[in-house]
């Protein structure tokens, strides 16, 4: 680790000393917490156009644009807990696919993938010329320009394995070719594994020549290589699918970075939650219990503690008014809150009462 200076982030080293404990399942003063909702990153349409913009994707185009508005939202603002400032490159969660020649079609607030792999036997090629590639290496560019002594800088949301495949394939025809054809996309996620950490490398290389840490859409940020492992697909096959199509992806990707934290959205991807624990390196576990009859979080307790009996943290989101009871039920080693809040006087309260767990 090294020290950092962060104008809306002035305890910057201290947080970062408590992710580092958090990492390794220790607790120095107190649990970490970030404040901030559940893709809150995707829930903020401003309504503004301009009139240069002729489409929706122009306006994610716009790196100008985009970093003026989340200057906009640092300038000013003190950042509590373990929340830190990131200016983060997006252009949605299916952007891999983009590299490989799909189209995205935006959004206000997110993109997706038109499918173009037909047949297997057309490979893939990825693009490093690519429209999409390029913008983000513009976007991170602007980025590193106007970040230093105010923010981090991230990577974007990228994706190797199935969740990647399926974007490029479509996900309905992709399950069929699990069963009907389940040889086919061996190659295709293995050539997809080894270039995702090519391209990881290129846009981590840009964040380490600034010495910058590594930090991507979910704010934790490491010294070395931050990576979220995951795969949404998962809660729509078998683990026994899961084992051999996922899995050994996830290992590849893991073995090559400084700290891992699995993405878990939901109880169907949670059926594989021994697989995934069994996995080297793992660091942690976020946890993302869904909606509806899946909150509140403490139905989930007991998968909490089977996470943490493994020797793994979790990160966890809560609500204010769920805090006493999972302080009481749950252990504070290896936790990692994720909550929404008002404003900073609660954000205060909440760290107050988290530091006597």
């Amino acid at each position: 680790m090294w020290d950092m200076e962060l104008e809306s982030k002035p305890d910057f080293n201290q947080a970062m000393k408590r992710i580092y404990a958090w990492y390794e399942q220790a607790v120095i003063d107190r649990p970490p917490v970030r404040f901030t909702r559940h893709n809150a990153e995707f829930e903020d349409a401003d309504g503004i156009w301009k009139p240069q913009w002729r489409d929706l994707k122009d306006k994610w185009f716009d790196e100008e644009y985009q970093l003026e508005k989340f200057m906009t939202q640092v300038r000013g603002k003190r950042y509590q807990g373990e929340t830190f400032p990131v200016f983060w490159p997006n252009l949605g969660p299916a952007i891999s696919s983009a590299f490989y020649g799909c189209p995205l079609v935006f959004s206000e607030t997110t993109s997706w993938s038109v499918p173009s792999l037909t047949d297997y036997s057309q490979g893939l090629k990825l693009d490093w010329n690519s429209p999409y590639m390029k913008k983000l290496e513009s976007l991170t560019r602007i980025g590193l320009e106007h970040c230093e002594g105010k923010f981090l800088v991230g990577y974007s949301d990228l994706h190797g394995g199935l969740d990647n495949l399926a974007a490029l394939r479509g996900t309905e025809p992709l399950l069929w070719d699990l069963v009907d054809n389940p040889d086919a996309p061996l190659p295709l996620l293995d050539q997809i594994a080894a270039e995702f950490l090519q391209v990881f490398d290129y846009f981590d290389a840009m964040l380490k020549a600034a010495r910058l840490p590594s930090v991507t859409w979910m704010g934790i940020p490491s010294f070395g290589k931050m990576h979220i492992p995951s795969c949404d697909f998962a809660f729509m096959i078998s683990s026994k699918q899961f084992a051999r199509y996922q899995l050994p992806l996830n290992k590849t990707e893991m073995e090559h970075m400084t700290h891992n934290v699995y993405h878990i959205d939901g109880k169907g991807v949670a059926r594989h939650l021994d697989l995934i624990l069994g996995l080297p390196n793992l660091h942690a576990i976020q946890w993302v219990q869904g909606m509806g009859d899946d909150t509140p979080i403490m139905q989930w307790a007991p998968l909490i503690k089977r996470i943490q009996a493994a020797g793994k943290s979790v990160m966890v989101d809560l609500t204010h008014e769920e805090l006493e009871d999972f302080i009481g039920a749950v252990r504070p080693e290896g936790i990692l809150l994720t909550m929404a809040s008002q404003d900073e006087e609660e954000e205060r309260t909440i760290l107050k009462r988290v530091a006597q767990w």
